[in-house]
């Protein structure tokens, strides 16, 4: 289910994942985050918005914005040519697709691996939920996955330290297939307009304009 998502959300891959590495090579005494600092740093936000470029099995690459509101909300908007638009909230992934005018494709979030982090209660010490935790001397890469479900694909999180900071994340499906989202230009804040997670009122929007 998770491969056809993305599919919808725009063909993008692994072309810039070798830049995150190479623009972090000269950090100094780099330490490995935990399992605990993960979760606290996912708990503790509430607000983010970035830059992010979107990469696929395919090659092929998209840019545009990103906005978290925690738990449970999210939205990409692509940049031109791009008018793709992807909104979670409400239990819900929305994926407007711009070749369709019939409203968006809907699926289960928590039957997403971005569920994992949108969640109210993140807790990656959780029993099996981690299947691999490691470090390179400049990154931690934490890859998770719904223990109960582990169909439903997983998604990998890189993060650098001090401060704690999530990069990048590459979400896998059953297939072997793989989408990887790198962030910049990060800002953190207590809250964004509830407007921006409206998949309702962007779904009428979205209608009029077709």
């Amino acid at each position: 289910m998770w491969n056809q998502v993305m599919r919808r959300m725009i063909r993008v891959g692994l072309l810039a994942a070798p830049v995150l590495v190479a623009g972090l090579a000269g950090r100094a005494e780099a330490e490995q985050v935990s399992l605990a600092e993960v979760s606290a740093y996912f708990n503790e936000m509430r607000a983010l918005e970035a830059k992010f470029t979107q990469i696929n099995d395919d090659g092929s690459i998209s840019t545009g914005t990103l906005f978290i509101h925690r738990p449970g909300r999210m939205r990409f908007e692509y940049d031109p040519p791009e008018e793709a638009l992807v909104i979670a909230a409400g239990g819900s992934l929305a994926v407007f697709d711009p070749g369709s005018n019939t409203g968006p494709e809907r699926y289960p979030l928590g039957r997403t691996p971005l569920n994992l982090i949108l969640k109210r209660d993140v807790d990656l010490t959780a029993e099996r939920m981690v299947v691999d935790h490691s470090y390179d001397g400049t990154v931690t890469r934490v890859t998770a996955q719904d223990p109960d479900n582990p169909g439903y694909g997983s998604i990998q999180l890189v993060f650098t330290d001090a401060p704690t900071e999530l990069r990048q994340w590459v979400i896998r499906d059953n297939t072997g297939a793989q989408t990887t989202v790198i962030l910049s230009d990060m800002a953190e804040g207590d809250r964004l307009p509830s407007r921006l997670f409206s998949i309702i009122s962007e779904t009428e929007a979205w209608l009029e304009r077709g």
